[in-house]
């Protein structure tokens, strides 16, 4: 089998300085493909990254911000990045705005609206923006991060797999809708992964208690990393995948398994 290659393509990861954004970001770019590091808030990091990017990987790098629930936001980053990095092949639609999970009696109504912003409206927005170039080319892969917890029903949880579980819905429409054209539309759903924020805790003896249980319930026994999650990544943007589309691909041991 033919390693990875995605010299000659340009990939844009949407949260690209976020703690399994980055790895995304250096994992396509190792694979030889020009990457845009999007970023909302993490700007001083978004460009480190995309100068150790270039320095490491020997790939052209720049650091955008955008708001990826906003068209105008969106299509300015566009126009930076095709000046810059020229036509893009992938989207990786990996942010997401975070809140306190709390039950549904107790959580924000406000947490839902922001959730279906960054989830069903990143999705709509970035195929909007990105998906007529990739219609004349022929070719595209997009690629969004769903999340296990889309399949565990888990309480406190109801405002996020609610924007996750409707993000499916959006992808697998879209997957039938632009197939014809030569591009995928696929889910990557990690489990609880292992990030530079954890490594630097994970080590204790209480955080390493605290892991337990949820390392109990994964039949590969451990917690994933991102680095695995990027793994994933790299193949669905890669031809090795051309013929996978619509595909919800849980990276978390086998936490959670999707039935025929």
């Amino acid at each position: 089998m033919k390693l990875l290659d995605l010299r000659g393509k340009t990939a844009i990861v949407t949260g690209g300085a976020g703690q399994l954004g980055r790895a995304m970001c250096r994992g396509l770019a190792d694979c030889g493909a020009n990457v845009c590091v999007c970023y909302y808030s993490q700007k001083d990091f978004a460009h480190q990254l995309a100068t150790e990017i270039e320095q490491t990987y020997n790939v052209k790098a720049i650091a955008v911000q955008a708001d990826v629930t906003d068209l105008d936001s969106i299509l300015d980053m566009k126009k930076q990045v095709d000046h810059a990095l020229g036509h893009v092949d992938i989207l990786v639609n990996n942010a997401i705005i975070a809140h306190e999970w709390k039950k549904v009696l107790e959580q924000d109504v406000k947490n839902y609206e922001t959730q279906f912003r960054s989830t069903v409206l990143q999705a709509v927005l970035m195929a909007k923006a990105f998906v007529p170039d990739m219609i004349k080319a022929k070719h595209g892969r997009i690629i969004g991060i769903n999340t296990e917890c889309a399949m565990q029903m888990l309480p406190y949880q109801s405002a996020y797999i609610s924007g996750k579980r409707a993000m499916d819905g959006v992808y697998k429409v879209l997957a039938k809708e632009i197939g014809m054209h030569g591009i995928t539309v696929n889910e990557i759903a990690p489990g609880w992964t292992l990030s530079d924020n954890c490594r630097e805790h994970d080590g204790t003896e209480a955080n390493l208690k605290q892991d337990f249980p949820y390392i109990s319930t994964v039949p590969l026994n451990r917690r994933g990393s991102d680095e695995e999650v990027a793994n994933a990544v790299c193949f669905l943007a890669s031809e090795q995948a051309s013929f996978i589309s619509g595909v919800y691909l849980p990276v978390c041991g086998g936490n959670v398994m999707p039935c025929i």
